[in-house]
C-alpha cells in the first residue's frame, strides 16, 4: 500500500492487503506483490475496469490458503461494483453510515451533512455487511459478531497518523479513538498475562473490551496499545 500513490489507489490496495493478512508473512507478502504487480501500480483502476479478470484464471485452483483464485474473482467483482457505484471505500462507508442513522432518526439532514467522523464500529459493520450481502465468504467477515481483525486493521492503517506503518489519510474521517484493536489469540493472550481482559474468547466482545482497557491508557490513540502488546511478547518470548 505504501508502493501505490493517490488516495484511491491506497485505501483499494489496503483493503485487499488486509484481507491477506494472515498467516505466514513470507507467504501472504509475495501474493500481496502478485496482484500490486498485475495492477502495475494501479490498483484502483485494476479493480475499477475489471482488469483483474485477465490476471486470475477462473478456477478452483489454490490462491492463497483458503482462498481459490475462483473466490477472489468474486471478492475482486464485489468490490468493482462498490468502486463503481459509490467512487471509493471511502465514500461507500459514508453513505452507509449516514443510511444507517437516518433510518434510526439518529440524524437530522443539516447535521448528517456536517458529521465529519465516523466510528471505526460503524465502519466495519459496512464492509461486513456489503460483503455478506453478496456471498463473499471467508474473505471478510459475514458480521461484527467475531474479531473482524483484518477489517480492523485496515481501518488503523487508514486512519493512524502516527506511525510508519499507517498511512492516515482517513485521519479526517474516523475518528483515532475509536478505533479497535486487531485481536487474534496473541494478543489477546498478552491481554490476559497483564490483566488487561479477562475472557478467552477471539471476539469483537473482546477486542473492544481491551480496547476500552487501551484507551485508558491512551487516550488519544488506544491502538498504541497493539505495538505496546506486540513488542511485550516479543521481549518476554
Amino acid at each position: 500500500m505504501h508502493q501505490v500513490k493517490g488516495e484511491r489507489n491506497q485505501e483499494t490496495m489496503a483493503f485487499i492487503a488486509s484481507c491477506l493478512s494472515y498467516g505466514s508473512r513470507t507467504v501472504f507478502m509475495p501474493r500481496i506483490q502478485f496482484l500490486l504487480d498485475s495492477a502495475h501500480g494501479e490498483p484502483y483502476e485494476w479493480i475499477s475496469t475489471g482488469a483483474f479478470q485477465r490476471d486470475i484464471p477462473d478456477d478452483s485452483a489454490c490462491f492463497y490458503r483458503l482462498y481459490t483464485n475462483r473466490m477472489m474473482l468474486d471478492f475482486f467483482q464485489a468490490l468493482r461494483e462498490m468502486l463503481l457505484e459509490y467512487g471509493s471505500l471511502r465514500n461507500y462507508i459514508e453513505a452507509f453510515v449516514h443510511r444507517k442513522y437516518a433510518v434510526e432518526n439518529c440524524l437530522t439532514t443539516k447535521n448528517r451533512q456536517q458529521m465529519s467522523e465516523i466510528h471505526a464500529i460503524d465502519a466495519i459493520e459496512s464492509l461486513c455487511s456489503y460483503f455478506s450481502d453478496r456471498q463473499i465468504k471467508g474473505i471478510v467477515p459475514q458480521n461484527t459478531q467475531s474479531c473482524c481483525k483484518r477489517v480492523s486493521m485496515f481501518l488503523r492503517w487508514m486512519v493512524r497518523n502516527s506511525s510508519p506503518v499507517d498511512l492516515g489519510i482517513w485521519a479526517d474521517f474516523i475518528d483515532k479513538k475509536s478505533l479497535i484493536i486487531p485481536l487474534d489469540t496473541h494478543v489477546l493472550n498478552q491481554g490476559l498475562r497483564l490483566g488487561l481482559i479477562e475472557g478467552k474468547s477471539v471476539s469483537m466482545v473482546a477486542a473492544r473490551q481491551l480496547t476500552d482497557k487501551l484507551l485508558r491508557i491512551f487516550p488519544d490513540d488506544p491502538l498504541r496499545g497493539d505495538f505496546a502488546l506486540f513488542g511485550y511478547g516479543i521481549n518476554t518470548k
